[in-house]
C-alpha cells in the first residue's frame, strides 16, 4: 500500500474516531413505557453480509408475527467499518437506533459517554431470562466496572480453522486434529499451496487464509505466553515488544513472508481470503461462527471446522455481540420486550438453526438447533470446546478500536513485506500513547 494511500486510511479513521469522542447523547433514564394505540416501532441496527442479516430477519419476522402490539424494524449495514460510522452518526445526531447489536471490543466508546442504557434493571426485573442460563464467558465481557449488564450477549463464538475437506482428500492429507500444532498448521498450509501453472503470477491455490488484524493475532500470541496489554484486569499500555508477543507475531507473519501460503498483496487485491475459500482457491480460513451462514448458501464443496493450532499453551479468542440499547431511545420497555425473545429458548433456537450464533443460551447451544449433525459444520461442538480452552476476551477500553484500527493498517503493511516488525510495533504503540481509558 503506497505511503500516501496509509496516510489516508489514518484520516479517515481518525474522523471516525473523532466523531465517536464528540457524540452528543441524553443521559441514562429509568425505563420508559412502550406507549398506546398504533404498535410501537422498535429500530434495530445490524450489521452483517445477506445470509447472517437473514438470520435476523427470521428473528424479527417471529417476533413481529406474535408481538402485534410492537413492530422492530431491522436497519442492516454490510459492512462493519460503514456499521459503527453510522451508529457514531446517529449517536451525533441525536437519533439512534433503539437497538443494535455491538460487539465488547467497541462497547466502551460509546457506553463510557452515557450513550447505551444499562440492560441490568431490566433483566432483574424480569422473569423471562435468568443469567445463570446463559454462558458466563459471554456475560462477563458485557458487564460495567461494578459488575452489571450493560448489554445481553447473543453468541459466545471463537476462531476455528474451517477447511476444505475436498482439497484436503486431494492431496492426501488428515482432516486437521484437536492437538495440532504451530508447525504442523504451517506445514500442512505449505503442502496445500500450489504452484502457478496458469501463468497468473499467483498459486493457483494457497494453503491459508488468515487476515492480518490484531484479532487473529491475539490466540497466537497468549498460545505462545505473550500478552496484548502488560495488566489484563487492569492495562495501562501495550505488551506487544514483549519477547513472546513478537516472537508469536513473527510467526504469523512469516506464514506470508517466508512461506508464501496466503495471498500477498496484488493478490489480495483480487480477491479477498474468505472470497477466496468460497471460490475453493484457499484450503483454510481462520474466521469465527459468523462465517457459517455464508458458506451453508454459498458453497458445494465439503467443509469441515478445525481447533486452531496449539502453540506452548491453548488459548482462544472470544468473539461475542450483544443487544444493546440507546439511552436516547424512547421506546425501551418496547425494545427490552424484543430482546427477552430474541434470547429467549426460541429466539435462539431460530438463529443457531439458520447458522449465525454460538448461542449465549447454554441449553441451545448443547442442542440439536445448534449442534445439527444435518447441516456442516460436522463439528460444531468444537466451538463449545474452545470455551474449555483457555478462551479470552480482548481488552475493553475507549480507545482500543483505534488501536485496532491502526494495527490492521500496520499488519497489513509487514504482512505484505511493505513494514518490518519494528515499524509495525511502533506504528501501533504510537496510537496507544494517548493512554488507556478502561469501561466505566
Amino acid at each position: 500500500m503506497p505511503p500516501s494511500t496509509r496516510h489516508l486510511l489514518r484520516l479517515l479513521f481518525g474522523i471516525v474516531i473523532l466523531m465517536a469522542t464528540g457524540c452528543a447523547v441524553l443521559p441514562r433514564s429509568e425505563p420508559s413505557g412502550a406507549g398506546a394505540g398504533e404498535p410501537v416501532t422498535v429500530t434495530f441496527l445490524v450489521s452483517g453480509g445477506p445470509a447472517e442479516q437473514a438470520a435476523y430477519q427470521a428473528v424479527v419476522d417471529r417476533f413481529n408475527t406474535l408481538y402485534t402490539e410492537i413492530h422492530v424494524e431491522i436497519i442492516g449495514v454490510p459492512r462493519m467499518s460503514d456499521f459503527i460510522t453510522r451508529l457514531t452518526t446517529d449517536f451525533a445526531a441525536g437519533a439512534p437506533p433503539d437497538l443494535f447489536m455491538l460487539n465488547y471490543r467497541r462497547m466502551a466508546q460509546f457506553y463510557n459517554r452515557g450513550a447505551i442504557e444499562l440492560l441490568d434493571p431490566y433483566l432483574k426485573a424480569g422473569s423471562t431470562l435468568n443469567e445463570a442460563d446463559f454462558y458466563p464467558e459471554a456475560l462477563d465481557a458485557f458487564r460495567n466496572a461494578a459488575g452489571e449488564l450493560i448489554c445481553m450477549p447473543q453468541n459466545v463464538s471463537s476462531q476455528v480453522v474451517y477447511f476444505n475437506q475436498d482439497l484436503f482428500d486431494q492431496a492426501g492429507l488428515p482432516y486437521p486434529k484437536a492437538d495440532w500444532t504451530w508447525e504442523e498448521f504451517r506445514q500442512t498450509a505449505i503442502t496445500l499451496t500450489l504452484p502457478d501453472e496458469n501463468d497468473d503470477t499467483y498459486p493457483d491455490q494457497y494453503g491459508l487464509g488468515l487476515e492480518p488484524v490484531l484479532i487473529r493475532m491475539a490466540a497466537f500470541i497468549w498460545q505462545n505466553g505473550g500478552e496484548l496489554v502488560d495488566d489484563p484486569a487492569n492495562p495501562t499500555h501495550l505488551a506487544l515488544n514483549e519477547p513472546a508477543a513478537r516472537e508469536a507475531i513473527q510467526f504469523v507473519l512469516d506464514l506470508a513472508q517466508k512461506d508464501g501460503v496466503v495471498p500477498n498483496y496484488s493478490a489480495e487485491a483480487v480477491a479477498s481470503h474468505p472470497d477466496r475459500f468460497l471460490a475453493g482457491n484457499i484450503a483454510m480460513y481462520v474466521d469465527s461462527r459468523v462465517f457459517t451462514p455464508t458458506l451453508r448458501e454459498t458453497v458445494t464443496f465439503r467443509w469441515d471446522v478445525a481447533p486452531l493450532p496449539r502453540g506452548k499453551q491453548v488459548a482462544n479468542v472470544l468473539h461475542s455481540d450483544a443487544y444493546c440499547m440507546a439511552s436516547a431511545s424512547t421506546v425501551k420497555d418496547a425494545a427490552w420486550v424484543f430482546v427477552e425473545f430474541a434470547l429467549s429458548e426460541e429466539g435462539q433456537t431460530i438463529a443457531a438453526r439458520l447458522g449465525r450464533t454460538v448461542p449465549s443460551m447454554r441449553k441451545v447451544a448443547e442442542s440439536e438447533a445448534f449442534l445439527d449433525p444435518a447441516q456442516p459444520p460436522a463439528s460444531a461442538h468444537v466451538w463449545l470446546d474452545n470455551m474449555e480452552q483457555n478462551m479470552r476476551a480482548m481488552p475493553r477500553l475507549e480507545n482500543w478500536n483505534a488501536i485496532e484500527r491502526t494495527a490492521a493498517i500496520e499488519l497489513e503493511q509487514a504482512y505484505l513485506g511493505f513494514q518490518s516488525l519494528e515499524g509495525l510495533l511502533a506504528g501501533i504503540e504510537a496510537t496507544a500513547a494517548e493512554g488507556f481509558v478502561p469501561i466505566k
